[in-house]
């Protein structure tokens, strides 16, 4: 058995857990922060069996798309923030970054 944790941007979040549903897939959905951009992010903790790993993959990589967007950098620290612009910057957010775990033991009660 494994354990699945997918971190997905939010607007991914309902369409992924939806895909995951209709397949009879069950999982927990916790609110979780990105630590770059400070955004709203959607982790998925995913228990299945060992030869149903890549299906769920694969049906994570086809909801999680990946995508530009412009952010506005944050001031800098201790800076004279009077001349300070900050320009938006264009950075990729969006897929998801999967870890696949083993589960030593299951029980559900």
């Amino acid at each position: 058995m494994k354990m699945i944790v997918a971190v997905v941007q939010d607007k991914d979040s309902q369409r992924l857990s939806d895909a995951l549903t209709e397949r009879q897939f069950q999982a927990t959905r916790l609110s979780s922060t990105g630590g770059f951009l400070k955004s709203g992010n959607t982790t998925l903790m995913i228990g299945t069996e060992d030869e149903d790993v890549d299906e769920v993959l694969s049906i994570i990589k086809e909801n999680c798309e990946s995508r530009e967007q412009l952010v506005a950098p944050v001031s800098p620290m201790g800076g004279n923030a009077d001349s300070y612009i900050p320009y938006p910057v264009e950075v990729q957010v969006g897929g998801a970054t999967v870890f696949v775990l083993p589960v030593e033991q299951f029980e559900k009660y």
